[in-house]
């Protein structure tokens, strides 16, 4: 199963087009989406961003940004394709999300505690579980930012260091496109979407490939 991984549009349609475009051919199985999918709009503005995606009739599986409007994980759920602290399966694959973003200092509209992250994956994840989440493991590449300070979350961290997870698919860092390990567990930032930025995913290999439009 190839998966095409993407994350923070903001709002930017014509890179949404571009992506479909340079993958008009469609060699992927399903699409996974790691939130702000918006810049700070609502669910007007995330659902004119999807409905090319969804045209693809291929599986999407999102979770929001901390970036995203109060009532777009509402219409995530009503397009069916939210996974922020639940469990679904795409092609016999279990995939747990984790939206929004640790605590950061700017209060961003969508912002979980540490205890918050860590009850999330608890109460959802099973051995074999992809994890979806818009926030990066901390201490990676793909939680650094241009000071070379690593902002992302403890928790997740902890979890992915105690479970292994066959592969996280993150963003939120925009500077931190990147491929990590932490144990066997693969760790993919993609980059953001509205920078031209996106990754195919090889779930049965565990291998990425970073990407540009």
């Amino acid at each position: 199963m190839r998966v095409l991984a993407i994350t923070d549009i903001h709002g930017k349609l014509e890179a949404v087009h571009r992506l479909l475009k340079t993958l008009e051919h469609g060699d992927f199985d399903g699409i996974f989406i790691a939130g702000d999918i918006t810049h700070f709009s609502g669910a007007d503005v995330a659902l004119k961003v999807l409905e090319p995606l969804l045209k693809t009739e291929k599986p999407i599986v999102a979770v929001h940004g901390n970036c995203d409007g109060r009532d777009v994980p509402e219409l995530l759920e009503k397009l069916g394709i939210w996974a922020h602290d639940r469990r679904i399966e795409v092609n016999g694959m279990g995939v747990v999300g984790i939206g929004g973003s640790n605590i950061t200092p700017f209060r961003t509209i969508w912002e979980l505690t540490e205890k918050e992250i860590h009850w999330i994956l608890e109460r959802n994840w099973r051995e074999g579980d992809i994890i979806l989440s818009h926030v990066p493991p901390y201490n990676t590449s793909a939680d650094r930012v241009y000071s070379g300070h690593h902002v992302g979350s403890r928790a997740l961290r902890e979890f992915i260091e105690e479970n292994e997870p066959p592969l996280v698919i993150t963003g939120h860092i925009h500077e931190a496109r990147s491929i990590d390990r932490i144990g066997d567990a693969l760790i993919v930032n993609p980059g953001p979407l509205f920078r031209g930025y996106y990754s195919i995913v090889d779930l049965r290999e565990r291998k990425a490939h970073l990407l540009e439009l």
